[in-house]
């Protein structure tokens, strides 16, 4: 985030959150844009009793604003616009497309970016597609505003951005990401 080197740590093909460290985020920015995302939950979380929020907490932030929640939502219940494949605070999942934790999940999202006047009023809103495991959890819904989540100095009014993946304290692993401009 503030552009020193990431300090997740980084094996073959994956890397993951290590605790403590800040959040991570692109250098190219990006608006409308096609991403897919390869993501898996901690076990050892479950193992230490860990529920709810605190299971395999994590984020994909679109243009560092707008979150895609990740968590382990395999039997593990929570509010339902804060479980895996949820945006954030504003809508659920259609579907429940969780696999058990320790199992790599996909995520394959599709993002207009909002766009705003030159005074910074919202000309035209955001919307997100997507799909987890295969399966559509939000279709084409409309994005209310940003989730807040240590990117309080990232600008609104911007048409690109970086993206960003969320520290939240739980080793959250990734692989095989790919974004393409739309």
């Amino acid at each position: 985030m503030d552009g020193s080197p990431a300090s997740w740590k980084v094996r073959g093909r994956k890397f993951t959150v290590v605790p403590g460290t800040p959040n991570i985020q692109t250098k190219e920015k990006f608006g409308d844009c096609q991403l897919h995302i390869e993501w898996k939950t901690p076990l050892k979380d479950v193992r230490k009793g860990k529920k709810s929020q605190e299971s395999g907490n994590s984020g994909i932030y679109l243009m560092g604003k707008y979150e895609v929640q990740i968590l382990n939502s395999f039997r593990n219940p929570t509010n339902p616009d804060g479980q895996a494949g949820a945006i954030y605070r504003q809508y659920p999942p259609l579907v429940n497309a969780s696999l058990k934790p320790n199992v790599w999940q996909i995520y394959d999202i599709i993002f207009t970016a909002p766009r705003f006047n030159t005074d910074g009023s919202k000309k035209t809103p955001g919307y997100f597609t997507v799909f987890h495991n295969g399966v559509l959890i939000q279709n084409h819904v409309e994005i209310k505003g940003p989730s807040q989540a240590g990117n309080e100095k990232t600008p609104i009014g911007q048409a690109e951005l970086p993206l960003m993946l969320q520290n939240h304290q739980n080793e959250v692993s990734f692989r095989n990401i790919w974004i393409r401009k739309l």
